[in-house]
């Protein structure tokens, strides 16, 4: 386990502060509730002490009957005021709570890929569930221990003006307590980061498995993942027993000194009653002040693990917020000029993170209405080229440009707007087939839908599903084939209508004696757009205008599909090791 670095630390402190003070009169509300809740609950005890001297000894039925009905009073007082202090408590802590997930969701769609190709779905999703969650804890006690502490100091008043000499006595356990507590905060902070960590891995281990279930389940791996978990677990369970070890050894002192202060009360307050200098009423309402702090007091052994554990999950979400986004919008960001989706790489260099370099002076024109196809072996940089179209990654040097603009200076929803993709790995959301088609255009009509759908070749299985356009999609859309899966996909972009489009081995998912149900249909919606086809097969390069084949960074052959199998032996081959590759596939 790390130990984070100050500023992270300062900043999950301040995080905390921020989103628990967007509330300003629930905070407010719940201040004054703290305030009367706790002098109606120092008033009882001096309610009953004036009802023993005034109507018990000696003996008054007004008296007695007025400090009764006062009781009363002030303990309905106590409800109310309690009804309200954890109203305003949970409104601040949820509120804040969703306030942190807000901010988090937010920060992770803005972040860039390089960010979420290191990442771990499983990690992230415990920050913004777990660990949000252990700040919204923390949260809605802040009322509550607000009022213990005013509790606390009411009574220390009060045990002051009633005697001196006893509240001394009562309070010459504060101080320890107090020492112990710091002392119990310290040693605890780090054990509630390592079982935040720790939960955060099982989280990590149950998306893997539930994600690559079909992967598990192929090769009868259910036990090497049930035993992964069960490492994790046991992580879980190591570090929760050290904190419960802690809280169990703090927790103890918290009981026994505060009897200790009760019985030290009773001796001297005794011997004070017995030689009249204290009457039987103030040692009972003395007494009855000393057991109204027990509580406060055991609160603090709750609150102390808690501030360390909200602590160390805020700490976490705060590393997140405080990543940058390596890809933004510049302040003068241009809009996209009119244009029909020219595409320049000029002598482009790039590579992913302090790896090799993949392109290397890359140097590429794709004309306005072209459709081009990157043929190349694996990890020449066919992917690559089209990610930098969109802007997912900045190049190292060189530029990029659409439409004569390099695609740094133009504004990021224009330029996504702009560029459709459809990838090699279909995503679809758990909704329905029309909701996935329409993913990114709300305004869709029924009709556009199926205009896309029909264009991508999908039309004629969506009709036959169960309720057609309306049928749900399971996870991932795993409910749908391969290819059924990549039609969606291609008509999700098509309904797009981008200026360039994206096919990221697009056919891939399709079989090959079925591959010719969507390339009619494809030849249809890449007719006069820029296409960008990055593909293996040859029937669906052949698609393309001109076929371009990358090797070692750089435009290696050109020309069409014809062309280079007559003139080029290197593209022969790449085309070759494609169809073994699929055949042993």
């Amino acid at each position: 386990m790390s130990t984070p670095e100050p500023h992270i630390r300062r900043g999950g402190w301040r995080l905390m502060r921020e989103v628990s003070t967007r509330e300003p009169r629930w905070i407010a509300l719940g201040v004054g509730c703290a305030l009367g809740w706790t002098l109606a609950k120092i008033a009882i005890p001096l309610f009953a002490l004036q009802a023993i001297d005034e109507g018990i000894d000696p003996y008054d039925r007004e008296a007695l009957l007025g400090w009764s009905i006062a009781i009363v009073a002030a303990t309905i007082v106590v409800g109310v005021f309690t009804y309200f202090r954890r109203k305003s408590a949970f409104a601040i802590s949820l509120r804040a709570e969703a306030e942190l997930r807000r901010r988090l969701f937010d920060h992770l769609q803005r972040l860039h890929f390089a960010y979420h190709d290191r990442a771990q779905i499983g990690e992230l999703m415990a920050r913004v569930s777990t660990d949000a969650k252990q700040v919204q804890m923390l949260v809605v006690f802040i009322p509550i221990a607000g009022a213990n502490f005013v509790m606390i100091v009411g009574v220390s008043v009060v045990l002051f003006a009633l005697n001196a000499k006893l509240a001394l006595v009562a309070m010459a356990s504060l101080p320890v307590l107090l020492a112990i507590a710091t002392k119990f905060s310290s040693i605890l902070h780090p054990v509630a980061m390592g079982l935040q960590e720790q939960l955060a891995g099982v989280s990590h281990v149950v998306e893997e498995s539930l994600s690559g279930v079909r992967v598990v389940k192929g090769f009868g791996a259910e036990e090497v993942q049930n035993g992964r978990l069960a490492v994790a677990a046991d992580g879980v369970y190591e570090r929760g027993m050290a904190l419960a070890k802690l809280r169990a050894t703090f927790n103890p002192l918290l009981e026994i000194l505060p009897m200790l202060s009760l019985v030290a009360v009773l001796y001297v307050g005794g011997r004070e009653v017995i030689e009249g200098r204290l009457s039987v009423a103030e040692l009972i309402a003395f007494n009855t002040y000393i057991l109204m702090l027990i509580f406060p007091l055991r609160m603090t052994s709750f609150m102390v693990a808690q501030v360390s554990r909200a602590s160390a999950s805020a700490q976490r979400v705060y590393e997140i917020l405080a990543t940058a986004p390596e890809i933004v919008e510049r302040k003068d960001a241009q809009p996209l000029p009119e244009g029909r989706g020219e595409v320049r790489f000029e002598d482009v260099t790039f590579g992913y993170g302090e790896g090799a370099k993949i392109l290397r002076g890359f140097d590429l024109t794709i004309r306005p209405g072209e459709s081009v196809a990157l043929v190349g072996a694996t990890a020449t940089g066919k992917s690559t080229v089209a990610r930098l179209v969109p802007r997912f990654y900045d190049v190292d040097a060189g530029r990029v440009t659409l439409d004569g603009v390099d695609v740094r200076d133009l504004r990021l929803s224009d330029l996504r707007d702009a560029v459709g993709l459809v990838f090699e790995d279909t995503f679809l959301f758990t909704d329905t087939v029309r909701a996935n088609i329409g993913f990114a255009e709300a305004e869709a009509t029924a009709e556009d839908v199926e205009r896309a759908a029909l264009l991508a070749g999908a039309h004629d299985f969506i009709d036959n599903l169960g309720d057609g356009y309306d049928s749900m999609l399971g996870e991932h859309g795993y409910s749908l084939s391969g290819g059924q899966r990549q039609r969606v996909a291609i008509a999700r972009a098509i309904l797009a209508d981008p200026r360039v489009l994206i096919l990221d081995d697009a056919t891939s998912s399709v079989d090959p004696t079925k591959e010719h149900e969507i390339r009619d249909a494809l030849g249809e919606v890449m007719r006069d757009r820029t296409t960008i086809i990055i593909a293996h097969r040859p029937a669906t390069i052949a698609l393309a205008d001109r076929v371009v084949l990358i090797d070692e960074g750089k435009v290696a052959a050109e020309g069409t599909h014809r062309e280079l199998l007559a003139t080029s032996a290197a593209y022969r081959t790449v085309l070759a090791q494609a169809e073994a590759h699929e055949a042993a596939s």
